[in-house]
């Protein structure tokens, strides 16, 4: 059975320990870790102590990479990824979820294909480099142009990893069809955020089922395939007014994603 994970992200603004609880009294495999400002996602001490007490397993690793998460650990995005892959190694998660560097991160955008081989060489550890999108930039007089974030591109298979990450928000944002990027990544298909959009130019993470994208199709052809990597509800839940409500989305998340995989 594909294990189905949920992302501590799926909480915010509460704590990954909030996402500790939920996915064990809700029925999820494992969770995976959002590093981010949240001081207890940096922590592999305290995310092992929410593991064993939860009952549930740290699945992957999502290394610090947004806009929010520069310094995280080190300002240096390749120590950033370094840490991240210990942690996995430590709290037992497969795979180690990763952006493509930024546009300004020259350095680290030119041997960044190394650096994520080299660390995949010395471990069991999968470096699975996520689906990116663009952002539009105002020209003014209600114009704007679409802009890259990411170099080289916000399409990890134009380099060629051996490890990816689809994320199906991201597919939307950027106008991609999912199915010929799952198609691009072939066997490199180690990992999926499930969440759906509906095309507008922003990172939507709707509960799957509630946008347009191919979130069912996708789950069908993981299965059909024997798929063998995770897939992690990565949603947005930030509008829930109650605990309770928020509960009745990421079970609404869980539901979707056994019925289809």
């Amino acid at each position: 059975m594909i294990p189905v994970g949920l992302s501590t992200a799926a909480v915010w603004p509460q704590p990954a320990a909030a996402a500790f609880e939920a996915a064990a009294d809700l029925g999820y495999d494992g969770v995976e870790v959002m590093v981010w400002a949240d001081p207890t996602s940096q922590d592999v001490g305290a995310l092992r102590r929410l593991a064993h007490r939860a009952g549930v397993p740290v699945l992957a690793v999502h290394a610090p990479c947004l806009l929010i998460s520069q310094r995280v650990w080190s300002p240096d995005p390749a120590e950033r990824l370094r840490r991240s892959v210990r942690a996995a190694r430590e709290l037992g998660a497969r795979t180690v979820v990763v952006h493509p560097p930024f546009l300004w991160q020259r350095r680290y955008a030119e041997g960044f294909a190394d650096l994520v081989a080299e660390l995949e060489d010395t471990g069991d550890v999968a470096i699975a480099v996520e689906n990116m999108f663009p952002v539009r930039r105002p020209l003014g007089r209600g114009r704007s142009v679409q802009v890259t974030a990411f170099r080289p591109s916000i399409d990890p298979t134009d380099v060629g990893h051996r490890n990816y990450t689809l994320d199906l928000s991201h597919a939307s944002a950027a106008h991609v069809d999912a199915m010929e990027l799952a198609k691009r990544m072939g066997p490199g298909l180690a990992h999926v955020h499930l969440a759906d959009g509906t095309g507008l130019p922003k990172d939507e993470h709707l509960i799957p089922g509630r946008g347009n994208q191919p979130c069912a199709e996708l789950c069908r052809s993981l299965r059909r395939s024997g798929f063998s990597g995770q897939v992690v509800l990565e949603v947005n839940t930030r509008k829930a007014r109650t605990t309770a409500e928020r509960r009745d989305l990421l079970a609404e998340s869980l539901r979707f994603a056994r019925l289809h995989l």
